[in-house]
């Protein structure tokens, strides 16, 4: 078998694992409640910081971004020496696995997040390239409107733009079939992040999605203080 293809499967490994370390449910678990059954239902950041409060949603937020953020390193220094015309390759395959247990992870049934703070993890394990703009794509929409979701929806999409354009501007150094495999892939976890996100949508196309408060109480923390 190509080293290659055992090695992308290996990275989609590497990053599943990581991606299981679900730590809106943990931090839940911790204070007694399951995360999914409140809310949103959502094993993520947003439903953390909406039901537990800015603190846990900020914990929940750093320990899944930091565990794609160091899956993605690891892999970098496992492969990046040996394989340097694929590692960006591999990385994105890391970040693949890392979305499917984040969001599928299977010892909750398959119920988890929306990959939404893991994606944070690429933008920095990436290239350097993506921070800034992976900063003022979430950032900008969210301190303007409030909508998590909104800022993700662009993070994702605007993430994917870049990949490409960036790609063939060469700043990865890699091309043809190889930069095409890293494109299609990023395409279909945007694609992902978009179809989970699909019911947020449905509310902010109807002026019905609700806003998440970093500094104040949301109502859904409100109504858990009072049981």
């Amino acid at each position: 078998m190509n080293q290659l293809i055992v090695l992308r499967i290996v990275c989609l490994v590497i990053g599943y694992v990581f991606g299981l370390f679900q730590t809106a449910y943990l931090l839940g678990k911790s204070k007694g409640i399951d995360i999914r059954e409140h809310g949103s239902g959502n094993a993520g950041t947003t439903n953390a910081m909406r039901i537990l409060g800015p603190k846990a949603g900020l914990t929940v937020f750093m320990g899944d971004m930091l565990k794609s953020l160091i899956a993605i390193l690891l892999v970098g220094a496992l492969f990046g020496k040996s394989h340097p015309e694929a590692v960006y390759l591999l990385k994105v395959w890391t970040f693949a696995g890392v979305v499917l247990g984040h969001d599928y992870p299977i010892y909750m049934g398959f119920k988890g997040g929306k990959g939404v703070a893991v994606m944070a993890g690429f933008v920095f394990g990436f290239h350097w390239s993506f921070i800034p703009t992976g900063l003022l794509l979430f950032f900008i929409p969210y301190l303007t409107t409030k909508f998590v979701s909104l800022g993700s929806l662009l993070l994702y999409l605007g993430t994917w733009i870049q990949l490409i354009i960036e790609g063939r501007m060469g700043m990865f150094g890699i091309s043809g079939a190889m930069l095409i495999e890293i494109i299609v892939i990023q395409g279909i976890l945007t694609f992902m992040a978009w179809y989970r996100h699909r019911e947020n949508i449905g509310r902010l196309l109807a002026g019905k999605e609700r806003k998440t408060y970093i500094f104040k109480r949301n109502a859904e923390q409100l109504d858990l203080d009072k049981k």
